[in-house]
């Protein structure tokens, strides 16, 4: 992997985009649409910890994600409330970028159950004008 690659999903995914996040639902995978921010090697989503996604990444927390001309591999985590201190910095940042939609009355601040998932990337694959990027997250010592 190469410092291109990082800038190209620095260009492309650090804002607010929608990406498919897949998760392992028993035998079968789920995959659904959330809007979600890149930093460091690490998808961030705003959801709701009682959600299906929730409970099929706390039984098995391997993911898969996939946007434009990218897809990936990695593990979910709960990282708890939006508004819980250890939560401030990457909540501020999601505040701003997703600040189109994210008073629209959908999430429920108050409700301690509104919580940050991050996506933490193994491993991907990325194209970018007719150039293939191989990336290994563990490679370049983000996770």
């Amino acid at each position: 992997m190469n410092n291109e690659a990082l800038k190209i999903l620095n260009e492309r995914y650090g804002k607010d985009t929608v990406i498919a996040l897949g998760t392992v639902n028993g035998e079968y995978p789920a995959v659904r649409y959330v809007n979600a921010y890149y930093e460091e090697g690490a998808f961030y989503v705003i959801t709701y910890a009682l959600s299906d996604k929730m409970h099929q990444i706390g039984k098995n927390p391997n993911v898969s994600v996939c946007a434009e001309w990218f897809t990936a591999q990695g593990r979910g985590e709960n990282l708890g409330y939006f508004r819980k201190a250890e939560n401030k910095e990457i909540a501020e940042k999601l505040s701003r970028e997703f600040a189109s939609w994210i008073g629209n009355g959908h999430n429920n601040f108050e409700d301690e159950n509104t919580i940050i998932l991050k996506l933490t990337l193994e491993n991907a694959v990325l194209f970018s004008n007719g150039t293939r990027y191989d990336m290994d997250f563990k490679e370049i010592n983000i996770i």
